[in-house]
């Protein structure tokens, strides 16, 4: 009787299924651990591909201003004449998917000043909306003689981290 008697359920005890508060906080806790590292480096990676679209474009800008330079004799400031949509007048348009606002500074040649200046340009990327928060990367910047730059946000050089 005894071996019948071992095969009737217990009365006294229920038995649940599912975890218990503490096997859910250790989850929810490795979770937010998990996502503590994993968002700032997906955010600086996110960042790091907005540089290069604000690159890319200052280099494609050099190019049509170069081009346009071989055939007028003149560097310009004008969206229009470099194959832009947007309408003659100062230059200043984002680009990097709205990440960074470019700007096109023009210098005319005097060859009667002392020493006489070349005609020459600075481009200029500066990070506006969310890329302000790449403090390494601010500004980008190429010249009329191929010289590329980048300051951080304190006005430090960053060229060596940021043009590579």
């Amino acid at each position: 009787m005894t071996h019948l008697h071992s095969m009737a359920p217990r009365t006294g005890r229920r038995f649940a299924a599912g975890f218990t508060l503490a096997e859910l906080m250790v989850v929810v806790a490795i979770a937010a651990l998990l996502l503590s590292i994993a968002v700032p480096s997906y955010q600086a990676q996110v960042r790091k591909s907005h540089r290069t679209e604000a690159r890319s474009a200052l280099l494609d800008l050099a190019a049509r201003e170069e081009r346009f330079f071989s055939t007028s004799n003149a560097y310009t400031t004008s969206p229009l004449d470099l194959g832009y949509g947007a309408a003659a007048g100062a230059f200043s348009m984002q680009v990097g998917s709205g990440y960074y606002n470019v700007t096109v500074n023009v210098t005319a040649a005097n060859p009667a000043a002392a020493p006489p200046t070349q005609a020459g340009y600075t481009i200029v990327a500066t990070a506006i909306g969310a890329q302000v928060g790449d403090t390494s990367c601010q500004s980008f910047t190429v010249l009329q003689t191929g010289a590329q730059s980048s300051l951080d946000n304190g006005g430090a050089d960053s060229t060596a981290t940021c043009w590579k």
